[in-house]
């Protein structure tokens, strides 16, 4: 298993002290302090170096007009930590590129990363949060077929070495298109994409991607079941462990209240993710249909997980205001002792089958840069070295339930 240190970069500040109603999509930016900003950032790109000093990889993501990330692009960070990094492997999940409108630009901005970390890059191909259709001036009707024709174009772009190629499609034109450099990757660096929904597990099988899901087992068992099944249905072999990526809240201490204390700091992300404006949420045509009606009848007060969750033994909990532990129940996070974090990473893992990616959010909220990097050190030096060493567990026999249900 690799672990990835992953951090939204969130400006905090704003949270608790704003008399405005809501911090992505509207929230003025003269609520930002810029040295406050400097300080913040500066933090981050400390706490990637650091990952790379200790044996983990690096995840970078990118949102817009929000002080939930103040990563408006992951493209400037991979970029210096291509040339600042030694080891890691770089994944930036973004770039979210149904929301902008050079692909071929992408293209070449990727392949430059890739060429200066000497072949780390590791990258998502996202259609982008729904919150940010406003501030990236998308018409959300054509959102998923700009999308479709993005991701088409950028992995042309990356592969094709036979000379300028015309790009005539429905969205996007060019009459010439030939990147330099091209990657240092053959054909092109590995592909993830997050996966929120059983339903977008399909195209994501179908395609071979890394599937990424995110803090809550329970629909992570579903997503990447619906993964390994339609891997049967097309008659492939089971897919590997490297095809499957977890991400999860953590929070480690010299003792038990310390590493709970770090993991509740760091889920203030499952908070403030949710302060949107409700018409941002869910802009219509955005979402494929079937997801935005499973999303309703989840959550019909507000799409987001951020009001209450399931754990695997049936409980209910609000993982915003609950105690921190109540995180650990249903996967979402893992907290504790290096012994307690493992066990918890341990039995999650299991519960899913396995799976090659631990996206590790190690800072959350007002989490400390010092808290934050002690986290990680016990992670590295008393985790991580155990769970490269996990066995897979026996993986479900799909292919057999599909000829049994033939006959």
């Amino acid at each position: 298993m690799r672990a990835y240190y992953f951090s939204e970069c969130p400006y905090p500040d704003v949270w608790p002290r704003s008399d405005h109603e809501y911090i992505r999509g509207t929230l003025p930016n003269t609520y930002c302090d810029p040295r406050v900003a400097a300080d913040l950032i500066n933090y981050r790109l400390d706490e990637w170096l650091l990952a790379d000093e200790i044996g983990m990889d690096i995840m970078i993501n990118e949102h817009r007009s929000s002080a939930t990330c103040i990563t408006a692009s992951c493209m400037p960070p991979g970029a210096m930590l291509a040339k600042m990094t030694q080891k890691a492997r770089i994944l930036l999940l973004g770039p979210t590129i149904g929301m902008r409108r050079d692909p071929v630009g992408i293209a070449e901005e990727l392949a430059y990363i890739d060429v200066v970390s000497r072949g780390r890059l590791e990258f998502g191909l996202l259609k982008g949060y729904p919150a940010e259709v406003a501030p990236s001036n998308m018409n959300p009707a054509s959102l998923a077929g700009r999308y479709v024709e993005a991701r088409d174009l950028i992995l042309k772009a990356l592969t094709y070495r036979d000379g300028p190629f015309n790009w005539e499609g429905e969205h996007f034109h060019y009459r010439q298109v030939n990147i330099w450099p091209r990657p240092y990757q053959d054909p092109h660096p590995p592909v993830w994409v997050t996966c929120f929904s059983p339903f977008s597990a399909v195209e994501v099988a179908n395609q071979g991607y890394v599937c990424a899901a995110s803090v809550d087992a329970n629909l992570a068992l579903a997503i990447f079941n619906t993964y390994r099944r339609r891997c049967a249905e097309l008659g492939r072999p089971n897919p590997n462990q490297d095809r499957f990526a977890y991400m999860a809240l953590i929070g480690l201490g010299n003792t038990e209240e310390e590493g709970l204390e770090r993991l509740g700091k760091v889920r203030g992300w499952t908070w403030s993710s949710g302060i949107t404006p409700p018409q941002l949420m869910n802009p219509p045509g955005a979402m494929p249909i079937p997801g935005a009606v499973a999303a309703m009848k989840k959550y019909p007060d507000r799409s987001n997980w951020a009001t209450r969750a399931t754990g695997l033994d049936g409980s209910v909990y609000n993982p915003s205001a609950d105690a921190p532990k109540h995180l650990i129940s249903s996967g979402m996070g893992f907290g504790g002792t290096p012994d307690q974090v493992f066990e918890q990473i341990k039995a999650c893992y299991t519960y899913l089958g396995g799976f090659g990616h631990l996206n590790a959010m190690m800072h959350g909220g007002d989490l400390s840069h010092e808290d934050t990097t002690d986290s990680m050190r016990l992670f590295a030096r008393e985790v991580l070295p155990r769970l490269k060493e996990l066995v897979p567990p026996e993986p479900v026999d799909f292919r057999a339930q599909i000829e049994a249900a033939r006959v």
